[in-house]
């Protein structure tokens, strides 16, 4: 079964409430990679759009930038929060709170300083294992395998797991704790939102 798209906002002024709206509900700087993936994870904005969006922001003086131990970091501003707080009722509530749980979610595991590591072992029986391993300072979250037919599928899924690491271990908690609804708000169909 092919997951279908999401819905996805393409109006510009949408995106910019969106985007004010998880950094509003966050409450606290974040950096541009953060940011980035807070805002497109669940697919409602595009990272093309994202980013025209959010050089916008910042040149309106919506979004501040700050500076800590040489990196870069984005917070609303007084002038962003009055446009979020008075506009986020333009935006569908369902898509703004997918989006904030998915954000929250996100920010946990990365403040956590979870680390994340996968590999692709090469079998002898001419299959291929994908090791996964999720750690924080307190030890081993989530270490799991999985083996398959073939290089491509083991390299696609490793590819998958580096990528969204956090949605697949909460996946993978959600499946064995009976949660289902958690599996359910991430494969919703277009039709069903």
């Amino acid at each position: 079964m092919m997951r279908k798209m999401p819905f996805a906002l393409t109006d510009k002024t949408d995106i910019k409430i969106f985007i004010l709206y998880l950094l509003m509900h966050i409450e606290r700087p974040v950096d541009f990679a953060t940011l980035h993936d807070i805002v497109v994870q669940d697919e409602f904005v595009r990272q093309f759009d994202f980013m025209d969006c959010f050089y916008e922001l910042c040149e309106t003086e919506a979004i501040q930038k700050s500076e800590k131990d040489g990196r870069e970091y984005y917070a609303i501003t007084p002038k962003g929060r009055a446009a979020a707080e008075t506009l986020q009722s333009d935006l569908l509530r369902p898509i703004r709170e997918r989006a904030l749980r998915s954000a929250l979610r996100l920010l946990s595991f990365q403040s956590r300083g979870t680390v994340i590591r996968s590999r692709v072992v090469a079998l002898e029986n001419g299959k291929f294992q994908l090791e996964c391993e999720c750690r924080d300072s307190e030890g081993t979250l989530m270490q799991t395998s999985v083996v398959v037919e073939t290089q491509r599928q083991a390299e696609l899924m490793k590819y998958n797991f580096d990528d969204r690491a956090e949605l697949v271990y909460r996946g993978i908690l959600s499946l064995l704790s009976g949660d289902m609804n958690y599996l359910a708000d991430s494969w919703m169909s277009d039709d069903e939102k």
